[in-house]
């Protein structure tokens, strides 16, 4: 009989693996979003392509309070561009590195962006 310890155990084990899962999945449809034919090219469209997929209307489907709300934005030091350009680029956790699929100024776009949609919140 498995106790009920293991059991959340197990448990915890099988979400953790699900939500990689995932994680993994929506980051390989960004790829795959990111490579198409369609290069985007206003701040939206790359945000669109890229960031959609874990932030949509500046959720967050994976960590629910670190969203792209202007209060989150503020409790995490995501207040300006500089912050938000550097996290794009270097990512930070199970947030992916954007270094390597955006050039320095679509990062500093998507990052006014992700600003001035928070101010206004994501309306």
């Amino acid at each position: 009989m498995i106790s009920l310890k293991n059991l959340k155990n197990i448990i915890t084990a099988f979400l953790l693996i699900l939500t990689l899962a995932f994680v993994g999945i929506a980051t390989n449809s960004q790829i795959a979003l990111a490579d198409t034919t369609t290069n985007p090219t206003t701040a939206a469209e790359v945000f669109s392509a890229n960031c959609a997929g874990c932030h949509i209307n500046g959720s967050n489907i994976i960590r629910r309070g670190k969203n792209l709300k202007q209060k989150a934005l503020k409790k995490y030091g995501m207040d300006s561009i500089a912050n938000i350009s550097n996290l794009v680029t270097n990512g930070k956790g199970i947030m992916p590195a954007y270094k390597e699929r955006l050039s320095e100024q679509q990062i500093i776009d998507v990052s006014a962006y992700v600003l001035s949609q928070a101010e206004t919140d994501w309306k």
